[in-house]
């Protein structure tokens, strides 16, 4: 269903949760925690955290009741304790498991750049922006690590909206809090794709999906009207200059 090889945390700084839903939610997929997995029931797969010896390690479990489906390390067999569980399950389940977010993005330009000093602050429009591939925009929080949701992981860098959508809910480009206001592009689409900003090379990662915390920076009752079209969150490939009139593809 995932397809792909899984990729490996590129270093010990990302807790595995985080790194593998930020990875998962480029699928449409999420894990969900399980309140009571060592009484849990499931006529379906789903991963248990199992106290082996030495180390904690993960099994398949699958059933009502469940059973052990795969348990490479033998642990259950060893300890059987389950300490905790996770269930795998649809962000959308009214989106395609395959293409989630579309297939074609089409051809765009850059409307605005966005960038604010710290978390919270006001975002202020620039003409251009240096890229730093691995951190951000220059002058901005997200690439000095101090935006609101900075941590180690995937789509902190660079985070896109459509200006026909803001347009259309009547927000100010500003009150998005996203860096790049992009015209006649489908930026769901990039998701999982690499694409460019002028000659900037990024990565799509995951939907920019509205939450309560942009609720409260710009104004009550935008979360429904921004489901699955507030931006795209991205990461930068290679270093360059950003600016207003470039083309996105």
């Amino acid at each position: 269903m995932i397809g792909g090889r899984v990729p490996d945390p590129p270093d010990d700084s990302v807790e595995p949760i985080r790194f593998f839903g930020q990875w998962l939610a480029e699928r449409n997929l999420g894990l969900v925690p399980i309140a009571e997995p060592a009484t849990f029931d499931w006529p379906g797969q789903w991963l248990a955290i199992v106290d082996g010896p030495g180390d904690a390690h993960a099994v398949v479990m699958f059933g009502s009741p469940s059973g052990v489906w795969l348990d490479p390390a033998g642990a259950y067999r060893d300890s059987g304790k389950i300490g905790s569980g996770w269930m795998l399950a649809p962000l959308d389940l009214h989106l395609s498991t395959t293409t989630p977010y579309g297939a074609a993005a089409g051809v765009g330009t850059v409307a605005a750049i966005l960038l604010a000093p710290a978390a919270e602050a006001p975002l202020r429009r620039v003409d251009g922006a240096e890229a730093l591939a691995g951190r951000g925009l220059s002058g901005d929080r997200y690439a000095n690590g101090a935006g609101t949701f900075s941590a180690p992981g995937r789509g902190y860098e660079l985070t896109l909206v459509e200006g026909e959508v803001l347009d259309e809910i009547q927000l100010p480009w500003e009150d998005a809090r996203r860096n790049i206001v992009a015209k006649g592009i489908s930026l769901n689409a990039l998701v999982g794709k690499r694409f460019r900003i002028g000659a900037v090379e990024c990565v799509g990662r995951r939907l920019a999906e509205p939450c309560a915390h942009l609720e409260k920076l710009a104004r009550p009752d935008l979360l429904r009207p921004l489901v699955h079209r507030g931006g795209l969150r991205a990461d930068i490939v290679s270093d360059g200059t950003i600016a207003v009139g470039d083309e996105i593809s």
